[in-house]
C-alpha cells in the first residue's frame, strides 16, 4: 500500500511523492492517521540545504491525529484514541528519560543523544507530512487528547511550538513579575512570548523585523515590538527598560541576521547572516545576573555558513562579557514530555489558546508552495498546518 508525503528533493525542493504507508515494526507500535501536521522552522534548515539531509526523507516532526493500530505490547492507548506525539521520539527508560530529558534519549537513535521524526541525522524516524505515522514505543511518546476535533489548531502545537516556547523562557528561568526580551518571532518566538505572558512577565520585548508577526507579539502577548532593522535593538530596549530586562531568550539560533548589514529586496538573504549576533546581542541585553534560554537551533555543523569557524559550529560570542556579567545560559532542544500534558490542560480549561499563531491550513498537496512561502519569511505566513 502507498500513501502521499512531503518528501525532500534537494535543496528548495520538496514534492508529494507516493510511499509506502507505515506498518508495525515492533509490538509497542502505533499507527496513526495524520489529521494535522505542520511547518516548522527547523525543517527549512534542511529544506535550504543547510544541513547534511539526503534526498528522499519524509519531512514532518509536528504531529497529530487517530490511532488506526496497535501493536500487541501497547497497553493505554486503543484504535480510535486522538492523540499528539512530541517531536522528540523517546524509549522512556534510558537515564536522561527517567530524568525527564525526553529530548536526548541514548536509546533511539545510536551514537546520538535524541531522536525525532523525519529529521536528518534524528534517527530513522520517518515524518509525518504524510497520510500516515508510524509512532515507536508509543505508550510513552503519544498524548492521548479529548474526542472530536476540537482545538485542534491548538493541540498539533502541543507537538513543538508550544512547548518549546515554554522551554525557552524555563531555560530562561523567567519568574513572574520579571521583565524577558524574546529575540525572534517567528512561530517559536511568538510561543515564547505568549508563554511568558500566561507565566506573568511584568514586561515582554519581541525582536524581529516582519510586521506582520510583530503585530501578533503586540495583539496576543502584551508585547512591545522592536524592529531590529530600525535601530539597535539593545539600545531601543534598554532607553525603554532602563539597565536591562531580568531575562533573555534566543528563539532565532544560527541563522541570525546581522542589523548592521544592509537590507535587501530580498525577504532573507544568508548574505547578512552572523550566527553570533543574537547571543551577543542577549548579553548587552540582560542585566547582570540575569539567565538566558536558547531554545534556538544551532548545528555542530553547517554547510551554508558565511565563514569556515561558523561551517564548524564555532560562534564568535562575546564570553567576556557573559562572565563579566555573571550571567546564566540554558540551551538545548525541548523535552517536550515535561509540558505537554499541563498545555494541553490549560487548552482545554481555556487557561491557554495559542492558535491565534496559525495563519495557514491547507491541504497536503500545497505543501511545496507553503515551504516557499515559509523560507521567504513572506508577511502573513507564520504557522502553517497541513491537512492530509
Amino acid at each position: 500500500m502507498s500513501m502521499d508525503a512531503v518528501v525532500y528533493q534537494g535543496p528548495n525542493d520538496v514534492a508529494i511523492e507516493e510511499v509506502d504507508e507505515p506498518e508495525i515494526e515492533h509490538e509497542n507500535d502505533i499507527i496513526v492517521d495524520i489529521t494535522t501536521t505542520a511547518i516548522c522552522g527547523s525543517d527549512l534548515h534542511m529544506y535550504e540545504g543547510r544541513t547534511s539531509a539526503d534526498p528522499g526523507i519524509v519531512f514532518g516532526h509536528e504531529n497529530m491525529g487517530t490511532v488506526i493500530e496497535t501493536g500487541d505490547a501497547v497497553t493505554s492507548l486503543e484504535e480510535g484514541d486522538r492523540v499528539v506525539m512530541p517531536f522528540n521520539v523517546a524509549c522512556g527508560f534510558c537515564r536522561n528519560c527517567e530524568n525527564g530529558y525526553t529530548g536526548f534519549c541514548t536509546n533511539v537513535n545510536p551514537g546520538f543523544a535524541g531522536g525525532a521524526y523525519g529529521y536528518v541525522a534524528m534517527g530513522p524516524y520517518k515524518g509525518g507530512q504524510a497520510e500516515k505515522l508510524r509512532v515507536p514505543f508509543a505508550d510513552f511518546n503519544a498524548l492521548k487528547l479529548p474526542e472530536g476535533n476540537e482545538h485542534e489548531d491548538s493541540f498539533v502545537l502541543l507537538a513543538d511550538i508550544f512547548p518549546t516556547g515554554w522551554h525557552g523562557t524555563r531555560l530562561a528561568n523567567l519568574q513572574p513579575g520579571e521583565s524577558i526580551a524574546v529575540f525572534g518571532a517567528g512561530p517559536v518566538g511568538l510561543m515564547a512570548a505568549y508563554s511568558a505572558k500566561l507565566q506573568g512577565a511584568s514586561e515582554i520585548y519581541v525582536v524581529d523585523r516582519v510586521e506582520s508577526r510583530l503585530e501578533l507579539a503586540e495583539d496576543h502577548c502584551d508585547a512591545r515590538a522592536i524592529n531590529f532593522e530600525e535601530r539597535d535593538p539593545v539600545e531601543q530596549i534598554k532607553d525603554l527598560h532602563g539597565g536591562g530586562v531580568d531575562n533573555g531568550v534566543d528563539a532565532v539560533g544560527y541563522q541570525a541576521i546581522d542589523p548592521e548589514t544592509d537590507p535587501t529586496d530580498d525577504a532573507y538573504d544568508p548574505a547578512r547572516e552572523n550566527p553570533a549576533i543574537v547571543l551577543n546581542q542577549l548579553i548587552q541585553t540582560v542585566r547582570p545576573t540575569g539567565e538566558l534560554g536558547v531554545p534556538g537551533l544551532y548545528v555542530p555543523s553547517d554547510p551554508g555558513a558565511p565563514d569556515e569557524m561558523a561551517a564548524q559550529g564555532r560562534l564568535g560570542i562575546d564570553f567576556g562579557k557573559l562572565f563579566e556579567k555573571g550571567l546564566k545560559v540554558g540551551t538545548g532542544q525541548c523535552n517536550v514530555k515535561e509540558y505537554n500534558r499541563e498545555l494541553r490542560d490549560m487548552i482545554i480549561e481555556g487557561r491557554a489558546d495559542p492558535s491565534w499563531v496559525v495563519s495557514h491550513r491547507v491541504d497536503l498537496d500545497q505543501a511545496p508552495e507553503m515551504y516557499e512561502k515559509f523560507d521567504e519569511r513572506e508577511e502573513g505566513v507564520t504557522k502553517v498546518l497541513l491537512e492530509p
